[in-house]
Parts: C-alpha cells; sequence; structure tokens
C-alpha cells in the first residue's frame, strides 16, 4: 500500500520556468554545467550545483557550498523567481521526447515506505554521494530534486490523469533545449487529490527507476529530523521525500554500453581469442546494434564484431545473474580485462545508450581500447530483481527523458 501525500511546491513562476529547469546534478560535471548555465542565472544549477558559484580552487564539498545553495534558494523565492502554492496540491507532468510520451504523477512518498520496502530499490549507492546530498537537502532545508519512480500501470489512474489534462490549463509548457517537451498542470481539486491517494493506497510497491542517492538521502535526513523532534506525529512535511510516479507502461530504458581504456595488457588478437569460450564472435559489415537479450555488440580497431552470448555463461535462474550487464561483466570485463570492481575501476566509462554508437567509436578510435554496446535492460527485469530483494550491476539502466530539476520543491519545515 503505497502513501501518496499533496504538497504545497514552491515552483516558478511561468515566465521562468523553462530557464529554472535544468538537469539533475548528477549527469554533467561541475564543468559542463558551468557551461550550461552561462547567460542563465536562473538555472537550478546554481542551487543544485552550488560550486560553480564559486572559483575553481573552492572544494564542492565545503560548506559554504551547501549554504550557497541555500542562500541561493531563498534569494530566487525573495525575487519572485519562485512562488508557493497556498495549499497541498498534487502535480502531473508530462514529458515528450522523439514523440514518446511519459506523464506521472508529483507528489510525496513516505520514508516509512522506504524503509519497510514499499519503495523498492535495485542499485546499491555510495556513502560519499549519499553524505552531498545529505547535506544538501538539509541545508537547504528541502527536496529540491524529484525521485523517479514507476509502479505497475493502473488504469483508473491513467485515465484520472487524462481527465484532468483534457480539462484544464497546464501551468507550464516548454521545449527544452534537448528537444524534451516538459508540460505540467495542478491538481488543486480535493475530491481529485483522494481520488488518486486511494488508487496507490491500492498499488502494493513503487519502484525507484532513477535516483538511488536522492531516495537514501532523503530518508536519512528525515530520520535526523526525527532524533532531532522525538515528539513527531508522523505528519511532518520531513516524513516525505519528493517523487514523480510514472506507469511502467510508458517508460522507456535505454542501453548502458561500455567502454574500456585498454586491453589489459593484451594484443587484438590475444583478446578476440579469448573470447571464444563465452562468446560466438562474428566480424560485420557497419555498425552493430543489439536487438534481442544475450547479443552485444562490440567495437575493436575500427571494426564492429556482433557478441552473442552462450547458453553456459550464465544462470537463468538467477534474475540477476542472467541480466546482459551481468554476464558480460562476469565473463568478460572481470576475468579478461581484468575489471574486478566496476564502481571503482579507472580503466571504464559508462555510456549511455542515448548517445549513440558514434559516441562508443569515438571513444575508441581517440584513446584505443575497446566498446560494447548492449541491449537494454528491461522494466520487467527491473522489478523482478527489486522484487527477488536483489540488486544489479552498477550502470544496469538509463532511463530517458531525465526528470527537470527546480520545477518542484518540497519544503521539509513549513513556516507556521
Amino acid at each position: 500500500m503505497a502513501v501518496l501525500k499533496p504538497f504545497a511546491a514552491i515552483r516558478p513562476v511561468p515566465s521562468l520556468a523553462s530557464q529554472v529547469a535544468a538537469l539533475p546534478y548528477d549527469v554533467m560535471n561541475t564543468e559542463e554545467a558551468r557551461k550550461i548555465v552561462q547567460n542563465n542565472p536562473y538555472s537550478f544549477l546554481h542551487v543544485d550545483k552550488a560550486e560553480i558559484n564559486f572559483d575553481t580552487s573552492v572544494n564542492p564539498y565545503d560548506d559554504q557550498v551547501y549554504k550557497k545553495a541555500a542562500d541561493t534558494l531563498n534569494q530566487m523565492r525573495s525575487n519572485g523567481v519562485y512562488i508557493q502554492d497556498s495549499k497541498p496540491c498534487l502535480y502531473i507532468y508530462r514529458e515528450i521526447m522523439y514523440g514518446r510520451v511519459q506523464t506521472g504523477i508529483v507528489g510525496c512518498v513516505s520514508i516509512d515506505d522506504y524503509a519497510d520496502g514499499t519503495i523498492k530499490k535495485h542499485e546499491m549507492t555510495r556513502a560519499d554521494k549519499e553524505a552531498d546530498r545529505i547535506r544538501h537537502v538539509d541545508t537547504c532545508d528541502a527536496n529540491t530534486g524529484p525521485i523517479f519512480l514507476t509502479y505497475r500501470a493502473r488504469q483508473n489512474v491513467t485515465q484520472a490523469m487524462k481527465y484532468w489534462i483534457d480539462s484544464y490549463r497546464p501551468v507550464y509548457d516548454f521545449t527544452a533545449e534537448d528537444g524534451v517537451r516538459h508540460t505540467v498542470w495542478v491538481v488543486d481539486d480535493e475530491k481529485t487529490i483522494l481520488g488518486f491517494q486511494k488508487e496507490f493506497k491500492n498499488i502494493p510497491y513503487l519502484y525507484i527507476a532513477d535516483g538511488h542517492h536522492r531516495a537514501a538521502s532523503a530518508f536519512h535526513v528525515g530520520m535526523k529530523r526525527r532524533e532531532k523532534y522525538p515528539n513527531y506525529t508522523g505528519d511532518e512535511e520531513f516524513n516525505y521525500f519528493l517523487a514523480v510516479l510514472f506507469p511502467d507502461e510508458q517508460l522507456h530504458i535505454w542501453p548502458y554500453n561500455r567502454y574500456v581504456h585498454d586491453l589489459n595488457a593484451m594484443t587484438n588478437a590475444q583478446f578476440l581469442e579469448k573470447l571464444g569460450k563465452d562468446f560466438d564472435l562474428s566480424p560485420v559489415n557497419g555498425r552493430y546494434e543489439p536487438t534481442k537479450k544475450h547479443q552485444a555488440g562490440m567495437y575493436l580497431d575500427g571494426r564492429w564484431y556482433s557478441l552473442t552470448f552462450k547458453d553456459g555463461s550464465f544462470n537463468k535462474e538467477n534474475p540477476v545473474e542472467q541480466l546482459d550487464v551481468s554476464i558480460l561483466q562476469n565473463n568478460l570485463l572481470g576475468p579478461i580485462l581484468n575489471i574486478d570492481d566496476p564502481r571503482t575501476s579507472t580503466r571504464i566509462d559508462f555510456v549511455g545508450g542515448i548517445r549513440g554508437l558514434a559516441e562508443l567509436e569515438r571513444l575508441v578510435n581517440e584513446g584505443h581500447g575497446v566498446a560494447f554496446a548492449l541491449y537494454p535492460t528491461t522494466l520487467d527485469d527491473l522489478m523482478d530483481i527489486a522484487d527477488s530483494d536483489c540488486i544489479m550491476p552498477p550502470k544496469s539502466t538509463w532511463f530517458e527523458p531525465k526528470l527537470r530539476s527546480g520545477l518542484f520543491i518540497h519544503e521539509l519545515t513549513v513556516k507556521a
């Protein structure tokens, strides 16, 4: 039974929404963020990656960086960049990318649901990344970036969203620089809100699609506040965190490809010979992109190959080990290329499939090594693994389009 709570969002005035809205802080490095915000003082990256407001000599984890994030957010509010709704609402958030539509409900979910497994995870988190967002959320006193959740689609929810969209005008409707269209409706009718809440009470589980570190940090901040206020009732805003909930049938997972910087001191011929045990390997003319599970493309020395994973190379009964990313790791990246821990190895890069095969070619052509184009993990894979309380290998899924940060802010301490 999933809890969905309305909240009084802090959100940009309509005339500035397109300038405020920013990609999530963790899909770019600091230098890329600096370039993005050039000539845009309204970008939410000034809050979400506040180190861009300082000289490069300043440590991005310095106390002054987190204070600057909070100060900038408060200044944007006082300067009229942001408004706050006068009562708790839900919101409908639609994204359109390459003609594909995904429409979700924006609201708050419970840290108790996160703790008891109603909100299911499929990735491990890193303590250093959690610590960064814990300090950011705690200092800003707000959830500044929504967690991307999914659920097994319910027709009643989809129809209720469609009715509202057809009946009311959006408050935001803009196309971002990457061509993704973002549209938002405010759901302020109490009866409709109660209807959505009732439907989600019948949904047994929510699944984190993207944002594991943000979810973990929001949970930990909530628990810190409970320690600080031991007489809490459970209704306080710090018991909840910001999320967008999309039906699974509308989501699209892109492949998460791999580039390894070198061949572990092997020649091309030696490397190709070693692949014969667990993979059927064939050179192809032109580029090769896999069209089904247990196939991969490999780019080496200016040429593409098709890789087919042999049956004996994975355990068909284990939902994690039968993932293509697992098969590649367990049979090739680890034993042959000596990438034992892809979380920490500096010899491997992960490349979102949206960047295309040309990006894999560029990396190999400029830096040597080898690249692998994988078939994307499916939503069924993700949910089955989460339902089994298992953990996926790192960088198993790449969701697009990304949710924009800065369109909705959930305040943790509501002022009297």
